[in-house]
């Protein structure tokens, strides 16, 4: 996607390949593929490969948006069908794929069953705070969450803080894409601090820190933020579709499938 020059691809993948050995085996993904893309961006001069990708998926996102807030307003239970929504757009994920029917696997989605389903307790907790953080995974998806955000807002009056990358990091949503998707009309926007595929809390702000330690829900999106969060003693809950084995396991379902776990 960056370069058609040879030489530059073979000079990432000498330095890449310098740079693995010395990652220790109990990084995560995310760190891992930190790592990784940085070395991309540094050698090929491109600060942001994805950029492309992220505008035409943002698009497409927001062309599916009045007819997936209608589902929404529909369902015998919003709330859930929000959720649907949300998870269903944890698909646009390039770190995995190079091409997604959107529309296909989104329907796929909103009709699966979950492996893991923690709605029940997710609702309480929802119930018993004003205010909470909902942490971003990929542009694009950011309409879907739009969409979750919207209702909580709307139905249940309740104020969210949604955290985006601080920089390009794959398709990975920065404040860019909250903006051009539209959630700061409903939502502060802020940025995570993190330049990688996850939630960093070492490189963590002091806004988002201050979000992080005090509100009594967080919702986390997709496999990068589950990665580098899901040892944290928080009241976090993660929403996701399972992209691959190793998480899979992890999470006690098989790849493919949609979690919501407390």
């Amino acid at each position: 996607m960056v370069t058609a020059n040879e030489e530059k691809q073979r000079e990432v993948l000498d330095r890449i390949a310098k740079e693995l050995p010395q990652i220790s085996v109990n990084s995560t993904p995310p760190e891992m593929g930190r790592k990784i893309h940085k070395i991309v961006r540094r050698i090929t001069g491109s600060s942001d490969p994805y950029k492309n990708i992220k505008d035409k998926y943002n698009k497409i996102a927001l062309r599916l948006y009045p007819e997936l807030k209608e589902r929404v307003r529909k369902a015998k239970d919003s709330l859930l069908m929000s959720i649907r929504v949300a998870i269903a757009g944890n698909i646009i994920d390039f770190g995995v794929k190079t091409h997604i029917d959107i529309e296909k696997e989104v329907e796929e989605i909103l009709k699966q069953d979950f492996t893991i389903f923690d709605y029940i307790p997710f609702k309480k907790v929802l119930g018993h705070t004003t205010e909470l953080l909902y942490i971003a995974d990929n542009s694009g998806e950011v309409v879907f969450d739009r969409i979750m955000i919207e209702l909580i807002i709307e139905k249940l009056n309740k104020k969210v803080t949604y955290a985006v990358r601080e920089k390009p990091i794959i398709n990975d949503a920065t404040i860019e894409d909250a903006l051009f998707c539209g959630i700061d009309k409903v939502a502060r926007v802020i940025s995570s601090g993190s330049d990688g595929p996850g939630t960093f809390l070492f490189l963590a702000t002091n806004e988002f820190r201050s979000y992080f330690n005090r509100v009594k829900l967080i919702i986390s999106k997709g496999q990068g933020n589950y990665e580098t969060l899901s040892e944290e003693d928080k009241p976090i809950f993660f929403l996701l579709k399972a992209k691959c084995p190793v998480i899979a396991k992890d999470l006690g379902c098989k790849a493919g499938d949609i979690v919501l776990k407390g």
